[in-house]
């Protein structure tokens, strides 16, 4: 991402061909060459990992933007240890406790202010969001407050916070809006959820955003293609856990291929999460495969061909019974003075019988995750 918005020297030795960068939805051009705290611009990361049924692991996506879940983690966690209080002492089962707390120092790491205490807040949409619940329990457990975008306010490029004792200076911002609505002046005019000013307050760098503006044009389905690549180009390394293959509709013998096979491929739109803009081929019905077939057509930059992967499978109490669910893994990591990863993780599962998907809003569960000492 620094290089992205610095040089660009990986465009120009032509590893990534400039157009899907510059057509990237969430590439931010306007940013190029402004530097972000501590040079670090994903801050927390929630990749997501599956398991197939030749046992590799593989890397399904990666979440460089708002990746939610982790209060999931944590309650799930929880829920267990009230139910069987003994068993994770036993059985040696490492603790997640120590997230808000990993996440706190992350935020006072990369704040502007070195003297005093750093005013870090978590920055919602608001009560109709769904992931309210999430911005709250982490709120509470970093014990910082939680405000929408009508709490701040930008003067002479600093960011205050509106309080019965007046305003306060805010350091750092946990925020959980995307970049087109966190301010209206710079992106979108409509957004009522954003900070007005808070852009020209970021670029003086007055105060500090994780994530920082602009790291969705990694989250890129279509970027995700080349990661292995960018691994190669900056490490000199290969990929310790692979992608799964993936073909992109916006080159001519991916596209032949795409369209040829779409009843036996998942089809998925760039830039949306959370199981929307999907096509499943082998359970679609014809009409939904050739309303794909036209979209894919009509903007083939915007989407990504992959082979079914079969899920592994966790024992799973559904309807009275115990049965295999599909299941992946989001790990969390988090950048601040060092690296951070959870010593578990949020264990998804599809509920619906031989269902592939497992994201909440598609109705998909969670599993409490052990990660056990040596």
């Amino acid at each position: 991402l620094h290089d992205i918005y610095h040089d660009q020297q990986i465009l120009k030795d032509e590893v990534i061909p400039r157009f899907y960068i510059e057509q990237a939805k969430h590439y931010r051009p306007e940013f190029r060459g402004v530097d972000v705290a501590a040079d670090t611009y994903i801050h927390i990361c929630g990749s997501d990992l599956i398991r197939g049924a030749d046992g590799v692991y593989y890397v399904l996506e990666d979440n460089g933007r708002c990746p939610s879940g982790a209060s999931y983690l944590l309650e799930n966690r929880n829920a267990l240890k009230r139910a069987f209080p003994g068993i994770f002492d036993s059985l040696g089962v490492r603790p997640v406790d120590s997230y808000p707390r990993d996440l706190l120092n992350m935020l006072h790491h990369i704040s502007p202010r070195r003297d005093g205490d750093p005013v870090c807040v978590l920055l919602t949409p608001g009560c109709h969001n769904s992931a309210y619940f999430e911005h709250c329990y982490l709120a509470r457990e970093m014990g910082i407050d939680i405000v929408e975008g009508k709490d701040l306010v930008v003067v002479d490029k600093f960011v205050y916070m509106r309080t019965t004792k007046g305003l306060v200076r805010v350091d750092v911002i946990y925020r959980r809006i995307d970049d087109d609505f966190i301010d209206p002046v710079v992106f979108r005019k409509d957004s009522v959820l954003g900070v007005p000013g808070l852009m020209n307050a970021y670029r003086a760098g007055n105060v500090s955003l994780a994530n920082a503006v602009g790291t969705g044009v990694a989250d890129d389905k279509v970027i995700y293609y080349f990661v292995p690549k960018m691994i190669e180009y900056y490490l000199g390394q290969e990929p310790i856990l692979p992608n799964v293959p993936t073909y992109l509709a916006s080159e001519e013998a991916d596209m032949k291929y795409i369209l040829a096979n779409l009843p036996e491929l998942v089809v998925k739109a760039a830039n949306e999460s959370g199981g929307y803009g999907m096509l499943m081929g082998p359970s679609a019905t014809k009409d939904e495969i050739a309303a794909f077939r036209e979209r894919i057509i009509a903007d083939p930059r915007n989407y990504i061909a992959q082979p079914v992967i079969s899920l592994s499978r966790s024992p799973t109490w559904c309807d009275g019974a115990m049965e295999g669910r599909h299941i992946d893994l989001r790990p969390y990591i988090i950048y601040g003075s060092e690296v951070k990863i959870v010593p578990g993780g949020l264990t998804r599962v599809a509920l619906t019988k031989d269902s592939l998907v497992v994201n909440s809003s598609q109705g998909g569960g969670s599993k409490d995750t052990w990660v056990l000492r040596h």
